[in-house]
């Protein structure tokens, strides 16, 4: 069974269901709740033709009311000139707001270097398009392999380990075609073991040793582009769930281990040295192959703390048809716990911008 397979399992006609670990006594959870939908769900998906998602540079395939921006996007604002910890720009344009978060961080520059090389880890593992939102916009997948080709990478990959076919997912999640003239770069699916190299997990719980991507493991730079989404059994897949799409063997990490602790056992390893997180709209239901309630924000955030990064999307986020807090998803809050990022948006500088 693949991991898609076991996430439709917890799934009643395509809506995913409440098998969701958020943990914690008086947590948002659904272990009790699992084959029904949370109370007052709605199913709000609509098909939009994929040509018009591009165009807008959003999808608009179903939409809760919002009272305006303040409902969904509450990162701090911060007058500082101190470099942010993290950077939420909006705007119409994805690929404005992709370039203008890195630069709120000083650019990309400041994470490659001449010579560099670069993997790139979006969502690319569904054969679905832009408009579903399971895989990660592709303008902003091509805006980050773009700047990093003007920061001199001499080697860009961008990679993914899928879980649909191959084919399908290259041809319908449009990033190769629109990354086919950024300069010293490719778009891979890597399923082939020889194509692996197996590494010790020194400070696992769960984990002793994965098989993770050579690519990966050899790169200067490891960057994380994640679409925002839900999970049926992670509650949410962000930047750290996301690392799964390089590791050989992820079906384990749903039989053999807990979840959650084989998740930050992994991102000891694949660490991240910069999260970008598509907020162009989000699968708010149904995740992570959908289809589910899809939610525009037209955002894009990043930092180079990939527990602030998902923190900070589940705070913008509206998950299952309501509010959740970081802490309660609970593979963010053992990540702090173990000192692998800062999950408290009160301890970090943020800046929003308008793109």
């Amino acid at each position: 069974m693949t991991e898609c397979e076991l996430s439709q399992k917890f799934s009643r006609n395509g809506i995913a269901m409440h098998q969701v670990d958020f943990c914690r006594k008086n947590d948002f959870h659904s272990n009790s709740s699992l084959g029904n939908e949370p109370k007052g769900y709605k199913d709000m998906s609509t098909k939009t033709d994929r040509r018009g998602f591009i165009k807008t540079g959003m999808a608009t395939t179903a939409m809760l009311a919002l009272s305006g921006p303040s409902a969904v996007l509450k990162a701090q604002e911060t007058t500082s000139n101190k470099t942010p910890d993290l950077v939420v720009s909006r705007g119409q344009n994805p690929a404005a707001n992709a370039r203008a978060a890195v630069e709120g961080l000083g650019g990309m520059k400041r994470f490659v270097k001449p010579g560099s090389k670069v993997v790139i880890k979006p969502n690319m593992s569904f054969a679905s398009g832009p408009e579903r939102a399971s895989n990660t916009n592709p303008q902003v997948v091509r805006e980050v392999a773009l700047m990093c080709a003007e920061a001199g990478a001499a080697k860009i990959a961008v990679l993914d380990n899928v879980l649909n076919s191959p084919q399908d997912c290259l041809k319908l999640s449009l990033i190769p075609a629109h990354l086919k003239d950024v300069p010293n770069t490719t778009v891979s699916v890597v399923q082939n073991k020889r194509f692996f190299r197996d590494v010790p997990v020194k400070d696992g719980q769960q984990l002793t040793s994965m098989s993770v991507v050579a690519d990966a493991l050899d790169a200067d730079v490891l960057i994380a582009v994640p679409v925002g989404k839900s999970h049926s059994s992670s509650g949410v897949s962000l930047s750290m769930k996301g690392m799964m799409g390089l590791i050989y063997d992820r079906l384990s990490f749903h039989g053999r281990y807990n979840l959650h602790e084989a998740i930050v056992d992994m991102v000891t390893v694949l660490k991240p040295h910069l999260v970008i997180t598509d907020g162009t709209r989000i699968l708010s239901t149904g995740g992570p192959g959908g289809p589910g309630t899809v939610i525009p924000l037209n955002l894009v955030l990043a930092s180079p703390d990939m527990v602030a990064a998902d923190a900070q999307m589940v705070a913008l986020g509206k998950w299952y048809d309501r509010k959740i807090g970081p802490n309660q998803v609970r593979h963010i809050r053992i990540a702090a716990e173990r000192g692998l990022g800062v999950m408290d948006l009160d301890k970090l500088t943020i800046k929003n911008i308008q793109s």
